[in-house]
């Protein structure tokens, strides 16, 4: 959704997630102890995590590589998710998130993007769905994608991530108070486009299809 959003404002797409993935890839394959905070805070020191733009897009890069699909895994998602609840992992990530949306003319998409990153953002959107639909999304996203996934699986590890980011003790999942609030449970992707640019208050609103 932030990214058909982006690209009809013709603005650039941030996926901050993908930021905290990253580390979360490289730490899976150092096979680093995420829940050791010394060794953690031993690891953010000496990775180079990057965002470039190549082309009018954004990218990541982890010490120089560009890390791309290498980290849509479900157990990379899931350790993502675990690892973002150290401070030392969100401080490491909060500068550059921010430094990418300076000059404004971007889309932003995180589960704490209102709320921390951007808490003065011209325009907060918090997109929600049942648990269920969001499982039969993410299922269809994989399938794809040639991506064997068992909706239990899928189950599990929404469930566990969802736990570990509104329970965390830094900046927790949560909508921002200004922020809109969009149910897309029975929405269509252009259905949710259209209402965000209705809030938006844009001319392009006439052809969303």
């Amino acid at each position: 959704m932030s990214r058909a959003l982006a690209a009809k404002l013709q603005y650039l797409y941030l996926d901050t997630g993908a930021l905290y993935r990253a580390l979360a890839y490289k730490a899976l394959k150092s096979n680093l102890d995420m829940n050791h905070p010394v060794k953690l805070a031993e690891f953010c020191s000496t990775t180079e995590v990057a965002l470039k733009n190549v082309n009018g897009k954004i990218t990541v890069w982890v010490d120089g590589e560009d890390v791309g699909e290498k980290i849509r895994t479900e157990e990379v998602g899931l350790a993502a998710s675990a690892i973002s609840a150290f401070p030392v992992v969100r401080e490491k990530l909060l500068s550059l998130q921010r430094e990418a949306g300076a000059g404004g003319g971007i889309v932003a998409e995180g589960r704490d993007m209102g709320s921390v990153v951007f808490p003065d953002a011209d325009f907060k959107f918090y997109l929600d769905a049942d648990l269920e639909e969001r499982i039969r999304r993410r299922h269809d996203e994989l399938a794809s994608k040639n991506s064997a996934a068992e909706r239990s699986a899928i189950s599990r590890d929404m469930k566990a991530r969802d736990a570990q980011d509104t329970n965390r003790k830094i900046a927790p999942l949560t909508s921002a108070p200004d922020a809109v609030v969009i149910d897309s449970t029975s929405l269509t992707v252009s259905e949710v486009l259209r209402e965000i640019l209705e809030h938006l208050q844009d001319p392009l609103i006439a052809d969303t299809k």
